[in-house]
């Protein structure tokens, strides 16, 4: 797993020579519907041992929670699971809205 900013997540998703990596927000479905990250795909943490097989372990994957510990714990639950390409967001969607997106609502 790797670390990633959020200020280099967005430089990622705007540039159209490197496919886009699935946004995987990890936190429980209210804090996704209160903000989240343009194209972002929710998947509670809780749900993710179930939901592994609609996974593509071969993605590059970008785990997403409020401030980042609880995606630091599902990339490393994905990548014991054979998951290769993982990023987690450092400083979660709290960091996005401080350094990305000062619009976001955060809470």
């Amino acid at each position: 797993m790797q670390q990633i900013s959020a200020v280099q997540l967005a430089e990622w998703l705007r540039d159209d020579s490197r496919a886009k990596p699935l946004l995987l927000d990890v936190r429980e479905p209210w804090e996704f519907e209160t903000c989240k990250i343009e194209g972002s795909q929710s998947l509670p943490m809780r749900s993710i041992p179930q939901r592994l097989q609609e996974l593509d372990s071969d993605a590059e994957i970008v785990a997403i929670c409020h401030h980042g510990m609880r995606s630091m714990q599902v990339a490393a639950f994905l990548e014991q699971n054979g998951f290769g390409k993982l990023y987690n967001l450092q400083g979660g969607v709290a960091a996005w809205a401080a350094q990305v997106d000062p619009q976001m609502p955060t809470y």
